[in-house]
């Protein structure tokens, strides 16, 4: 995984509950706790920082991947902005990310492995997105369309049809807008 995940969870955690705390998830996991955003790390280091917030923070693991993608988003519009123009809502800003954003994810980040999504529009403004990523972090992107969906100063309802991490091949999420 690249170093810039790593930095994001760091930056949340830090603004959310303070340094003390990211030290304290570092020390709890055994991390390394230094990294460079085009470095690479092994998943089971962001796993590791997982499982060491779910204890400290007092959620689940499912729950602490939700919370910092919804808390990274902000950052990373105050990092990539241009990412972010040209979008009129989140719904927009979700259904770009395999063909705009994370190419030029790929492009900052040689290297970079992105999830795949695929999107399926439905009549009635809901939005089908399967997820598939052999890291099985769909909570993580759960988060992440949540946050958009906040920065957008819109409401999103996220329901979970099936999940990779409950054996299914891939994790199928309906998105559904509030106006």
């Amino acid at each position: 995984m690249k170093g810039v995940v790593f930095n994001l969870l760091e930056e949340a955690v830090t603004r959310s509950f303070g340094p003390e705390i990211w030290d304290d998830l570092v020390d709890d996991a055994e991390a390394s706790g230094a990294y460079t955003s085009l470095g690479n790390y092994s998943d089971d280091e962001i796993v590791q920082l997982v499982a060491a917030a779910s204890v400290k923070l007092d959620l689940s693991a499912p729950e602490v991947l939700r919370w910092f993608g919804e808390n990274a988003m902000p950052i990373l519009k105050e990092r990539y902005g241009v990412l972010f123009e040209g979008h009129p809502s989140a719904r927009n800003f979700i259904l770009s990310v395999n063909s705009i954003i994370h190419p030029e994810v790929r492009k900052l980040y040689a290297g970079a492995s992105c999830p795949f999504f695929h999107f399926k529009e439905g009549e009635d403004g809901a939005v089908l997105m399967s997820y598939q990523s052999s890291r099985k972090m769909c909570d993580l992107a759960h988060g992440f369309v949540k946050g958009a969906s906040k920065l957008f100063c819109e409401e999103v309802n996220i329901h979970h049809h099936s999940c990779m991490n409950h054996g299914a091949e891939r994790c199928l999420m309906e998105l559904k807008w509030r106006h």
